[in-house]
């Protein structure tokens, strides 16, 4: 079972994607991860995300063990993600992992939750569970506001607030797999949701719609 969950930042799509894996039994990947090493990795050596050249050459050399580093969540590392994932050639690099690891999931996991901006269009457009997580950007702020304050980071909610309306237009209109809902996905607005709330109605869906011998048992 693939379970494909894609939206904007701080939408509730990392709760979700996680509690799936653990509820179904399934390996799950933040793929949004991997554009923020890239990313980083570039700022750690002095270039300029938006470089395709240095963008590129990150990608292709992207180590795994470093999808772990904490600086990841970083609010730099996330604009830089947003930067390189603009990028047609850094896209193309790192589309043979995200799809070895939804089909050849991890320590003989189940089946896979893949969550990022183009995984049920795009990666994994045969999943048969998409998700397309979305909320209004004022509440995604307060979210990454609070999220970013509680790490111990100085944050200012305006500048998070300006910094994701700049990411979603960068994401929506890039020509490369711009960040849109899969056709047959199910999209969930978290305005007013609790992650329980969301989990619950993910959970029946997705009980309803897998194969009767797939995934774990109920």
């Amino acid at each position: 079972m693939i379970i494909a969950i894609d939206g904007p930042a701080a939408a509730g799509k990392g709760t979700l994607g996680r509690a799936l894996a653990a509820r179904f039994e399934l390996a799950y990947l933040d793929t949004g991860r991997l554009y923020r090493a890239t990313g980083l990795a570039v700022l750690n050596s002095g270039g300029d995300p938006t470089d395709p050249k240095a963008a590129e050459a990150a990608a292709r050399a992207l180590d795994p063990a470093t999808l772990g580093d904490p600086d990841l969540r970083r609010e730099a590392a996330g604009v830089a993600a947003s930067q390189v994932a603009a990028q047609p050639a850094v896209r193309a690099a790192l589309l043979d992992f995200q799809r070895h690891f939804a089909h050849h999931p991890p320590d003989g996991a189940k089946g896979a939750v893949l969550d990022g901006r183009d995984i049920g269009t795009v990666v994994c457009p045969d999943a048969p569970i998409k998700l397309f997580v979305t909320a209004s950007v004022e509440a995604r702020a307060r979210r990454r506001f609070k999220e970013l304050l509680d790490s111990g980071q100085e944050v200012v909610e305006s500048t998070i607030l300006a910094d994701l309306k700049a990411r979603d237009a960068r994401d929506a209109e890039r020509d490369t797999a711009p960040m849109k809902p899969a056709e047959d996905a199910l999209v969930i607005d978290t305005t007013e949701l609790g992650a329980d709330e969301v989990l619950a109605r993910v959970v029946s869906h997705v009980l309803a719609a897998r194969p009767p011998a797939g995934g774990a048992e109920a």
